[in-house]
C-alpha cells in the first residue's frame, strides 16, 4: 500500500452537551446552581436509591422545544425515555436516564459564518450549513474528583450534577476544519445564551463538547478513512481548536506507521490533556448494542402540543442570525464591528438598537459602542444593563454632533458628566462645559455680518462654489464660540440666495 498521506481531508462531527438554564434538575427539585458545597444537592432520585421515583421537569421541556425550534429541528408530537446502561463510578444508578429512538428534536441544521479570508471577493455574511442529525434530552452524572498529589491517590464522587437537565446537539460530520467547529460551537452557543436556554458558561460546565474525528487520505485514486476517535469533554473554544488539530496529526502518524484504515481497527474513546496538548486514550468506544438502551418504566412519554410547538417557534426569534443581519443589512455596519457587538451578548445589542431608534445615527453609534462604551463596561466591570446612560440620551448626545452643537471631543467630555451623574439630561452636561444654545435670531445677525465683511465668499457661491461657504465657519466661531457650524452654513446660503 502506498502510505503517502499528503493529501487529506478532516472529517469532524460534534456532540454538544448544553446545559439547560432551569432552576432544578429534570428529574427531582433539587438545586441545579453552581459551585456549592459537594452532595449538598442530592435526593434520593439523584443518588438511585431503590424506589426512588423521577418526576419531570416541565421547564427542562419548553427550553428543549425552542432549541430545537431555533435550530430548525422537527419537534416530535411523540417522544419518550430510555435507560443507557453503563457503570462508572459517578454513576450511582448504573444508568443513565436519555432518549435512544425517538429524540424530542430531529434533524435541523446551524448556519456558521465563514472567516472573512474564506469568502469570495466583494461578498460578506458568508455562511456554511452544518446538518443536525437530533436534539435529546438526558440528565448528567456526577462528578469524580482525583487527589493525584495525596499519599493514597484520593478519588472522591461529587454528585450535586446527578440529575443536571442537558441537551444534547449531535451534527452530522459536516465540519472539515479545527477552524468551523471552533466556529460552530461558538455559534451554538451564543443562539443557547440569546434564547435564555442555557447561560453558556463553559468554565462552569454548562457546554461541553465531544468531538468524533478522523481522516480521508488520498492513496492513489481513492480515499482511505482512519479509525473514528470521540474526544471526550472539552469545555472551552479553544481546547476544541487544540485537541482536533493534535488528534489530525497523530491520525495521519499512525496511518503512516500502520495503514490500519476505518474498520480494520476499534474506535477509541480519547481525553484531552490540556497541560500537555494531546489527546490520551481512555478506552475502546462502545457500540450502542453496549448500552443495552430500553425504555424507562418509570417515565410515561410525552406527547407534545400544537399550543407546545407554536410557543416554542415564537419564543425561538431574536437569534444571533437575525440581528447579524439587521446590524449588516439594515444598518450598513462592517461585517467585523457587527460581529463584535453579536459576540458581546444580546443585552449589548438591544442597546446599540435601541440607541438607534431613539434616533442614533448608525454608523457613529457603532464608532461610540466600540471605542467608548465597551471600554466603560470593561473597566467598570459591569454589564450593559448597569450602564449609566440610557439609550435616549445617547442618541441625543450623538444627535447634538450631527446638529454641529458640539464635536467629538466636546461630546466625550459631556459623556463624562453623564457617566458620573445619570440624573443629568445632555442639555445640561453640555451646557456644564459652557456651550449654550444659540437662538436662530443671533446666528441669523452673525451671518449678515460675516457676508458683509466676506464679498468674495458671495461670488463663489453665487458662482457654484456652494463648499465656499464653509471658510464663514471659522469666522463664525472666533465671534460667537457657542455658534453652530451647521445652521451658520445653511443661514449663509440662504440668505445668497436671497441677494439679487
Amino acid at each position: 500500500m502506498n502510505r503517502n498521506a499528503a493529501e487529506y481531508r478532516i472529517v469532524i462531527g460534534l456532540e454538544v452537551h448544553v446545559q439547560l438554564k432551569t432552576e432544578t434538575k429534570l428529574f427531582c427539585r433539587c438545586s441545579t446552581r453552581f459551585g456549592q458545597p459537594p452532595n449538598s444537592q442530592v435526593c434520593p432520585v439523584c443518588l438511585g436509591l431503590p424506589g426512588a421515583l423521577p418526576v419531570l421537569n416541565a421547564h427542562a421541556i419548553e427550553l428543549a422545544c425552542r432549541a430545537g425550534a431555533a435550530l430548525s429541528c422537527t419537534l416530535a408530537d411523540f417522544t419518550k425515555w430510555d435507560r443507557k446502561n453503563y457503570f462508572y463510578p459517578d454513576l450511582p444508578k448504573g444508568y443513565q436516564t436519555s432518549q435512544y429512538d425517538l429524540p424530542i428534536c430531529a434533524g435541523g441544521y446551524v448556519d456558521i459564518p465563514i472567516t472573512p479570508s474564506a469568502n469570495p471577493p466583494g461578498s460578506h455574511n458568508v455562511t456554511k450549513r452544518i446538518r443536525l442529525v437530533r436534539a435529546h434530552l438526558e440528565e448528567d452524572a456526577g462528578k469524580s474528583m482525583h487527589d493525584e498529589h495525596s499519599s493514597r491517590a484520593d478519588s472522591k464522587i461529587d454528585l450535586n450534577r446527578a440529575g443536571t437537565p442537558l441537551l444534547e446537539i449531535v451534527s452530522e460530520p459536516d465540519l472539515s476544519s479545527a477552524e468551523e467547529a471552533k466556529t460552530y460551537l461558538s455559534e451554538l452557543r451564543l443562539l443557547m445564551v440569546y434564547l435564555g436556554i442555557s447561560d453558556g458558561n463553559m468554565q462552569e460546565g454548562s457546554l461541553r463538547a465531544d468531538a468524533n474525528v478522523n481522516l480521508h487520505i488520498a492513496q492513489g485514486d481513492q480515499w482511505i478513512a482512519t479509525p473514528i476517535v470521540e474526544v471526550k469533554n472539552l469545555n472551552s473554544f479553544r481546547s476544541v481548536e487544540r485537541a482536533i488539530e493534535f488528534e489530525t496529526a497523530r491520525q495521519q502518524s499512525e496511518f503512516l506507521r500502520t495503514g490500519l484504515a476505518k474498520g480494520q481497527a476499534p474506535k477509541q474513546t480519547r481525553g484531552w490533556n490540556d497541560v500537555l496538548g494531546q489527546t490520551e486514550l481512555q478506552r475502546e468506544k462502545e457500540e450502542e448494542a453496549d448500552y443495552r438502551y430500553f425504555p424507562c418504566p418509570d417515565l410515561v412519554p410525552v406527547r407534545l402540543t400544537e399550543l407546545q410547538k407554536r410557543n416554542a417557534h415564537e419564543q425561538a426569534t431574536q437569534t444571533p442570525t437575525q440581528y447579524r443581519k439587521e446590524l449588516i443589512d439594515k444598518h450598513e455596519l462592517k461585517t467585523t464591528d457587527a460581529e463584535i457587538l453579536i459576540q458581546q451578548g444580546k443585552p449589548v445589542v438591544e442597546y446599540f438598537l435601541d440607541s438607534i431608534r431613539a434616533g442614533a445615527p448608525a454608523k457613529r453609534m457603532a464608532a461610540w459602542m466600540l471605542q467608548d462604551v465597551l471600554r466603560t463596561l470593561n473597566d467598570r466591570s459591569i454589564g450593559i444593563e448597569l450602564y449609566p446612560v440610557s439609550p435616549k440620551s445617547m442618541a441625543q448626545l450623538l444627535g447634538a454632533i450631527e446638529q454641529g452643537r458640539v464635536d467629538t471631543s466636546q461630546a466625550k467630555q459631556a459623556m463624562a458628566k453623564l457617566l458620573e451623574d445619570p440624573n443629568l439630561s445632555v442639555d445640561a452636561a453640555i451646557e456644564s462645559l459652557g456651550i449654550v444654545r444659540v437662538d436662530a435670531s443671533q446666528i441669523e445677525n452673525l451671518c449678515k455680518e460675516l457676508l458683509a465683511e466676506n464679498a468674495d465668499v458671495i461670488e463663489k457661491v453665487k458662482a457654484g462654489n456652494h463648499k465656499a461657504v464653509a471658510a464663514l465657519v471659522g469666522q463664525a466661531k472666533k465671534k460667537n464660540r457657542n455658534a453652530d457650524p451647521r445652521m451658520v452654513q445653511e443661514i449663509c446660503l440662504s440668505l445668497i440666495a436671497q441677494m439679487p
